[in-house]
């Protein structure tokens, strides 16, 4: 009991140390975002804002095209994941239920595409969008966000899909459903977890790139938030307040899409990187 009762607590001291580790950056850039110009400069750290203000966040969201930057973000990032989900949906389905031909190097592929280095492809993707005139565009950031998640989406659903017994679809067929309500009342309700770890994934990914970005639009109207970002300090020089209130816009989306999706999500990785 002594012996487990120590891994117990050793285990515990541990994660809350990484979770301290982890947290205080966050709890930093948001505390900073609160707190006067003169508190930030302070040679003395102030942990708790002193004297909470939200001039800068005002700051932050009077910024030149600060709109345009939410809504490009927004659209580009929401686009792709819906795409990614309607697309993967099919595709998982089609691996995990059906036998064709070449279906061993389809999975292969897409574990490929998974592993493949976006860095490196830029210069082709940037070549075959200035030819068919979609610099300075939202759309080519969709799709190339949509390829960026698929492949994952497509192996997680496709894991979630395959531990569905496939008993459950024969008893709607016999009760009188075909195959798109079969799917739709039975097999679409369980996948709610594996949805929603796909998609929480899918959004951090796209909402958070920036060199896709950098290449294809240099344009300042088309920039999203992460290469706004970027340019910090010819937007708000070497005010600090301004800059964390900016970065803590941007994270907040993420941070609160984590919580309300946080059990299911986690449960669905979990569970979708060892099922099937």
């Amino acid at each position: 009991m002594k012996r487990s009762l120590f891994g117990r607590v050793w285990a515990n001291a541990i994660a809350l140390i990484l979770a301290v580790v982890f947290v205080f950056p966050v709890y930093w850039m948001v505390s900073t975002a609160f707190k006067s110009s003169g508190d930030i400069i302070s040679t003395t750290p102030q942990f708790i804002p002193l004297h909470p203000t939200l001039k800068h966040f005002t700051m932050a969201m009077h910024a030149p095209f600060f709109g345009n930057y939410w809504l490009n973000s927004l659209m580009a990032t929401v686009g792709a994941v819906l795409a990614a989900l309607v697309i993967a949906l099919l595709a998982s389905v089609a691996v995990a239920r059906m036998q064709f031909r070449g279906k061993k190097a389809f999975i292969l592929m897409i574990m490929i595409a998974q592993m493949a280095p976006w860095a490196v492809m830029q210069i082709s993707i940037y070549m075959i969008v200035r030819d068919a005139n979609y610099l300075d565009k939202v759309l080519p950031l969709l799709v190339f966000y949509m390829m960026m998640v698929l492949p994952f989406t497509i192996w997680t659903l496709r894991n979630f899909v395959a531990a569905i017994p496939k008993e459950l679809e024969e008893s709607a067929l016999i009760d009188g459903c075909n195959r798109l309500q079969a799917f739709w009342r039975i097999i679409f309700p369980l996948l709610a977890p594996g949805l929603m770890a796909t998609s929480l994934f899918g959004f951090i990914t796209a909402w958070g790139e920036y060199p896709l970005v950098l290449v294809l639009n240099k344009d300042p109207s088309a920039y999203t938030l992460p290469l706004w970002l970027t340019q910090f300090q010819s937007t708000f020089g070497n005010d600090w307040g301004a800059t964390m209130a900016a970065a803590t816009l941007f994270a907040l989306p993420v941070l609160v899409l984590f919580m309300i999706m946080q059990r299911k999500a986690v449960g669905g990785l979990t569970a979708g990187a060892v099922k099937g």
